[in-house]
């Protein structure tokens, strides 16, 4: 079979199935499963599919995708921030918009910085951090025990000799931590599903997307009130609160974020255009 007979075949099948972007999908299934370049797909599409493909596990990959399970869960990986994260259902699937988040939190750290990031599912924005910023310490907190399990097998894969900066606790938000325990920059991508959206929302995400990472109460709020009432008793004075939010719910996370003293509140965008991370200061006084 011809490489591009064999991608007509697979796009034809997830388009039929109604799978969003279904080009994308298709050459990450023939680059992961069966030894297709992107390079031979557009340079050579009439060469002849490598002998040593494994036609029935292809299959059962293509049959999977099908039935909506989401790409990641069956590659096993995603890409975020130029690190590969193992997913599975037990977190939330790392996506590009929550990029956004990671790259303005690393604008206001400073070398020594000790950063918060609450429910961190796999541990992509924390890990991420610590990678990439200097002589920093972080804690990732989470309620689920086998996030917390998975976002440590991220962690050691990741960070190397600087896995002792990265510490993972299991609690409620600022239950996990110890008393008086202090930030400089506190991040989180919470639940911020309103409870009636949910069922709207993608089979890939309703259905294999944890609930708990999900569900942000009957106005998606209940966890950004949490968030920012209790930023005040572990983010030191002057210290950055980020967080990322649904495309509509800017204008009332900032609200917030003004009821409870914060100051040079702003929003910041995603590459689409939406609002995405709202960032509030700790005053001073």
């Amino acid at each position: 079979m011809k490489i591009s007979e064999l991608k007509n075949n697979i796009q034809t099948r997830l388009e039929n199935a109604g799978i969003p972007d279904a080009e994308s999908d298709t050459r990450i299934i023939l680059r992961e499963f069966a030894n297709v370049t992107l390079s031979d797909l557009f340079s050579d599409p009439d060469k002849e599919l490598d002998a040593s493909v494994d036609m029935d596990k292809l299959e059962e990959v293509i049959s999977l995708r099908v039935q909506r399970i989401p790409l990641q869960h069956i590659v096993g990986s995603t890409c975020f921030m130029g690190f590969d994260f193992e997913v599975s259902p037990d977190a939330l699937i790392p996506r590009p918009d929550t990029e956004i988040l990671t790259e303005e939190a690393l604008k206001d750290y400073h070398d020594g910085s000790k950063i918060l990031d609450l429910c961190t599912g796999t541990g992509c924005i924390i890990t991420s951090l610590i990678a990439l910023m200097n002589d920093c310490y972080g804690v990732g907190t989470d309620i689920s025990e086998k996030a917390l399990a998975l976002a440590g097998k991220n962690a050691d894969s990741i960070l190397g000799g600087k896995r002792d900066r990265l510490v993972f606790k299991r609690g409620d938000l600022y239950d996990a931590l110890d008393e008086g325990e202090m930030f400089d920059i506190i991040v989180s991508n919470p639940p911020y599903i309103r409870t009636a959206d949910i069922d709207t929302l993608m089979p890939e995400v309703k259905d294999h997307d944890p609930m708990l990472a999900l569900d942000g109460g009957d106005d998606g709020l209940i966890f950004y009130r949490r968030i920012i009432e209790g930023a005040k008793e572990h983010l030191v004075k002057g210290g950055d609160l980020l967080l990322e939010i649904g495309f509509d719910q800017a204008e009332d996370v900032m609200k917030i974020m003004e009821d409870n003293r914060f100051i040079e509140i702003n929003c910041i965008k995603d590459f689409a255009g939406n609002d995405r991370v709202v960032r509030g200061i700790l005053p001073l006084l």
